[in-house]
């Protein structure tokens, strides 16, 4: 009944299913090890701890420029992922950064480009922007 001439659209929909489920799975397996990789540098921090420990801190929203302008987080300076490598020679050393971005899938990017400068104190906001719920800034 179901194997007959339209079998091969049954199919389809599994094989699509299955990219699906094994394309979800890899992405949470490797944000799953990235994330413990670079807990070394700081680490992963929920939007309560993020506000807490945030005032003496760099904070970098990596989202792109008109994203940042309708509303980011108060304090925050805007340096898009793209032009991290440029403009990362700005920030000090010394004091810790912590990160940000919509989704929270760039700030693991970031990490690593700021480790390979020699960045020490490195955090993320865990699930990014779009959980935040505290203080922010709308033009």
């Amino acid at each position: 009944m179901f194997f007959g001439a339209g079998s091969s659209f049954f199919t389809a929909i599994w094989v699509i299913i299955a990219l699906m489920v094994l394309f979800w799975a890899g992405s949470w397996l490797y944000r799953y090890v990235m994330t413990r990789r670079y807990k070394k540098f700081g680490g992963e921090l929920t939007g309560a701890e993020f506000e807490e420990t945030m005032r003496k801190a760099q904070i970098i929203d990596l989202r792109e420029s008109n994203q940042f302008d309708s509303n980011h987080i108060l304090g925050a300076r805007n340096i898009p992922l793209a032009l991290l490598s440029q403009k990362m020679s700005g920030l000090r050393k010394d004091l810790p950064v912590y990160l940000y971005d919509a989704t929270g899938s760039m700030s693991l990017r970031a990490v690593r480009m700021f480790s390979k400068d020699g960045f020490e104190k490195i955090y993320w906001l865990k699930d990014g922007f779009a959980e935040w719920s505290g203080k922010t800034k709308k033009n």
